[in-house]
């Protein structure tokens, strides 16, 4: 059976607290969701302002082929707005609970249908794909639900949806209301579940089993609260252990998660299933021992079967043959004595309480191989200007070495730090293709003049290294990272 994806990152998702994304960031979505082959994009809700009808335009405009859609409420203006963006469909959203109609509405059952069924016959008579949609449907009488929908259907509705607003439902709950539903509704059945108990994913393929055609999701689970359904939680638990086929593309998923997080500034937690940089991360020896014998041991799936790579992370439950594995992946050969004593002093850093990095392990290999690190492009100049009534701008001058090139760029941002980064990665474009994957501060001792822990994590290709850098000054050890990672993945 094909189960049907409908995206709401651009619509639910963008709702998280705190995100705001542009017409030109929404559009980059976009093509992304289309490439990734889910059927149904939400581009947003045309209604709220200027700026989303603008997004939604630019979407509905790039002839993308996934069905393009805007979330409305049972209003005319609300249609109208969406009418003006020349979108394929509309979400119309009606609250159904007793709790959202008494004091929401303050409207009663009968005037909330009256209301549903003229909002729908107006978007048919204006050529509309109408997926009617109960609000609060976990907490509705479901007899009033299917007579909402079958009323929905006699004047043209094409699709209904069943929504866990507050994420009430359980697994048990999803099986029984979608096949109760499915057997008394004959329009196709969408399921649009949130996280608040963290049992999205679980509810949705317990809907799949009950009847339900079409997932309501968002890329990384992101969405109101505790957020949505997660589209690659979904669509691989559907695939790996229900057997249901979705037309979406499982190896652009981490590609399309990383897009998503950067352009929403919500980093992906690191033990995100399917996309997390944990995912597939092993450390305790007897795990990385059985991933050599055979990957099975401790993974459900390949990790290239969603994008995502395998990473061997060292510490002190790691083992020597865990250290000659990373090694080997590395592409580094040491001798048998030296791998011994990189052991040992991989167990210090782990005893000390460290997280041992892929700079940190270089380190140790230089240290006790002797060996340099060819330095390919050297940081010769860095100069940012900042203020409380100027744009923060940053220039960097870079000596590639290799080439005996100089790069000069500058560039602005949102602070020092941002501009310093930019301006490096923008000099290094025509160099190598390097994405900054996550920033973070990660240890600052008291006073303005203690010294400051920064992380990166960069990305070339399928290549990821995390850098560590201490400094008292925040630009200096930010960029001081970052160059590190650009050497470690050209090398």
């Amino acid at each position: 059976m094909m189960v049907r994806i409908f995206d709401t990152t651009l619509r639910d998702g963008e709702q998280t607290p705190g995100v705001s994304l542009t017409p030109n960031d929404k559009l980059e979505i976009a093509r992304k969701l289309d490439e990734l082959g889910v059927d149904v994009i939400e581009a947003g809700s045309a209604i709220t302002s200027k700026g989303e009808r603008e997004g939604i335009k630019l979407i509905t405009k790039e002839g993308l082929n996934a069905e393009i859609c805007s979330f409305v409420r049972a209003l005319p203006i609300d249609i109208d707005a969406a009418l003006e963006c020349d979108v394929d469909s509309v979400h119309l959203v009606v609250p159904t609970s007793p709790i959202h109609m008494k004091y929401k509405l303050r409207k009663t059952e009968d005037e909330v249908l009256e209301s549903a069924l003229k909002a729908v016959e107006y978007a048919k008579e204006h050529g509309l794909i109408v997926e009617l949609s109960a609000e609060d449907a976990t907490r509705s009488d479901v007899n009033f639900l299917i007579k909402l929908f079958n009323e929905g259907e006699k004047v043209g509705a094409d699709r209904v949806c069943v929504c866990d607003t507050v994420g009430v439902l359980t697994p048990q709950k999803s099986v029984e209301l979608f096949k109760k539903i499915t057997e008394n509704v004959n329009l196709p059945v969408s399921v649009h579940c949130h996280n608040d108990f963290g049992m999205a994913t679980a509810n949705t393929c317990s809907a799949v089993l009950g009847g339900a055609v079409q997932c309501h999701v968002t890329v990384n689970g992101i969405g109101e609260r505790a957020g949505n359904a997660s589209l690659e939680e979904v669509v691989t638990a559907l695939k790996i252990l229900y057997g249901y086929d979705t037309k979406i593309k499982m190896e652009k998923l981490y590609e399309v998660s990383r897009i998503v997080s950067r352009l929403m500034k919500l980093p992906v937690p690191p033990n995100k299933a399917i996309v997390g940089d944990n995912a597939f991360a092993h450390e305790a020896g007897i795990h990385v021992d059985g991933l050599i014998k055979n990957t099975e041991t401790y993974e459900p799936i390949k990790p290239e079967m969603v994008g995502n790579r395998r990473r061997i992370i060292l510490g002190k439950h790691s083992g020597r043959k865990a250290l000659k594995y990373k090694l080997d992946l590395m592409g580094i050969d040491v001798s048998e004595d030296q791998l011994n004593i990189i052991y040992e002093r991989v167990k210090e850093f782990g005893d000390l309480g460290k997280y041992i990095s892929d700079a940190d392990l270089l380190a140790i290999v230089r240290e006790v191989t002797g060996r340099v690190v060819e330095e390919k492009i050297k940081l010769d100049e860095l100069t940012v200007v900042s203020g409380n009534k100027i744009t923060p701008i940053a220039s960097v001058k870079l000596h590639y070495i290799g080439e005996d090139i100089t790069l000069i760029e500058t560039a602005y941002g949102v602070g020092p730090v941002d501009a310093a980064i930019n301006a490096v990665r923008k000099a290094i474009s025509g160099v190598a293709d390097v994405k900054l994957e996550e920033y973070r501060v990660e240890a600052i001792g008291g006073g303005t003049d203690a010294l400051i822990e920064v992380v990166v994590k960069l990305r070339k290709g399928t290549e990821i290294v995390e850098v560590r850098k201490s400094d008292a000054d925040i630009i200096r050890a930010s960029v001081d990272a970052v160059m590190e990672g650009i050497n470690m993945l050209l090398n």
